[in-house]
């Protein structure tokens, strides 16, 4: 099992180029279900998630190359199978997402209930309810969302909750529906954006998208057409919030600024330069930081997945934060690690207040979820010693050779494989 070695105290300084984004493109792999023509697509990410819906779309029939600097085309035109499995579901959430286009187009899809981190109650009761809306018969059996429509009907949906997935869902199944389907609170993250820019540019009729309330215009059939995945917020977040923590400058190429507002403001508090332009952002940091508070919320606020790696670079920070996470309940697992290195965090519910002191300590620690993992790289980064971070798997889901990227500018970080 991999694991990843971080000698601390060096500065960040150089480029580095942001990868796609894996939230955009893992619903938008799914979508090639919906057309029986190809479906090309750019800046897609290699990762462990990217590889295993690859799998899970090969299993259902869909025929892929594999992905070569990032470029993958897909053909849907001879599906075999209308059933996600447990043994590929059970360790990705987002395999879900073929539920609402294999509904749209095929009328029958059976997929198992899915996995993937643990941070929390994250349930599928959204997608079911609007599936039901526009017409589908759904039950659960044996693990399992079974859902059959002669041909679904569009309808007014308002979820109970902001659901990021669920709207994703529902927008891929309303764009075959008869008539006219309107999502209401619906989630607005840029990755919803782009997944309905692909839908249009197959022939989709949506307007809305990127506010709280979606209107879709069901359509016969779907073609192929080609798109570039957006450029992953979180990630350039992630390599911000690494320079805010050990210092340096850096410059984040093919990103995307106008998503990470939220983001930005918080790192200009902490103290960190921010230089932006259309598709690159410059950040650059000479002393310690300053401790910042935030709440998670829905987008455009705060983001939950650049809560720990916030709370990374606030270990070291001159001052006290007040953390509160409203997405996941269970969302601060990464916080027993870091007391291992010396931060003071005290967790009354959902509210964290960080302690900030000078230095950590290295340490042995173990990563618990995705973004876990990254806020242990940042505060390895800026650790006095070594410390090692286990079960990087958990990172090698959302992080393209994160390694690889820290040590261009300079981090001394090595990945470790054992045998197993």
């Amino acid at each position: 099992m991999d694991k990843l070695s971080i000698t601390g105290g060096k500065r960040l300084n150089g480029e580095i180029t942001v990868s796609g984004a894996k939230n955009a493109a893992l619903p938008i792999l799914c979508a090639a279900l919906l057309s029986s023509e190809d479906i090309t697509l750019q800046n897609v990410p290699a990762l462990k998630d990217i590889s295993t819906t690859l799998t899970l779309l090969e299993k259902l029939g869909v025929r892929s190359n594999k992905p070569e600097s990032g470029v993958v085309t897909l053909n849907a035109s001879q599906i075999g199978s209308l059933e996600a499995p447990y043994e590929l579901v059970k360790t990705m959430r987002a395999s879900i997402l073929v539920l609402g286009p294999l509904l749209a187009r095929f009328g029958e899809a059976r997929v198992s209930l899915p996995g993937g981190c643990a941070i929390g109650q994250r349930p599928v009761d959204q997608h079911i309810k609007g599936l039901a809306a526009l017409g589908a018969e759904i039950h659960i059996e044996h693990g399992y969302v079974v859902a059959r429509a002669k041909r679904l009907k569009g309808a007014r949906i308002r979820t109970d909750m902001v659901t990021v997935t669920g709207t994703e869902n529902l927008m891929m199944a309303a764009v075959l529906a008869e008539g006219r389907t309107v999502l209401e609170n619906a989630a607005r993250e840029p990755e919803i954006t782009d997944l309905a820019e692909l839908l249009i540019k197959m022939g989709a009729r949506i307007e809305g998208h990127g506010t709280d309330r979606i209107t879709i215009e069901g359509v016969e059939r779907l073609h192929g057409a080609s798109h570039r995945i957006v450029a992953d917020r979180i990630e350039a977040g992630t390599f911000l919030c690494a320079v805010g923590a050990a210092g340096g400058d850096i410059m984040l190429r093919q990103a995307a600024p106008d998503t990470m507002g939220a983001v930005l403001d918080k790192l200009v508090e902490a103290g960190v330069s921010i230089e932006t332009g259309p598709d690159w952002v410059r950040g650059s940091m000479n002393r310690r930081p300053t401790a910042v508070g935030f709440r998670t919320y829905e987008y455009p606020a705060f983001p939950t997945d650049m809560q720990a790696q916030l709370m990374a670079m606030n270990t070291i920070a001159e001052g006290t934060a007040v953390i509160v996470e409203n997405i996941f309940e269970n969302r601060y697992m990464h916080v027993q690690e870091l007391r291992r290195m010396g931060a003071i965090i005290d967790i009354d519910g959902p509210t964290a207040v960080v302690t900030g002191i000078k230095s950590l300590s290295g340490a042995t620690v173990m990563a618990t979820d995705l973004r876990a993992s990254a806020s242990l790289v940042i505060a390895g980064l800026a650790a006095e010693g070594i410390t090692t971070v286990e079960r990087i798997y958990h990172l090698d889901r959302g992080y393209e050779r994160m390694e690889d990227k820290l040590r261009k500018v300079g981090a001394d970080i090595v990945r470790i494989t054992e045998a197993q």
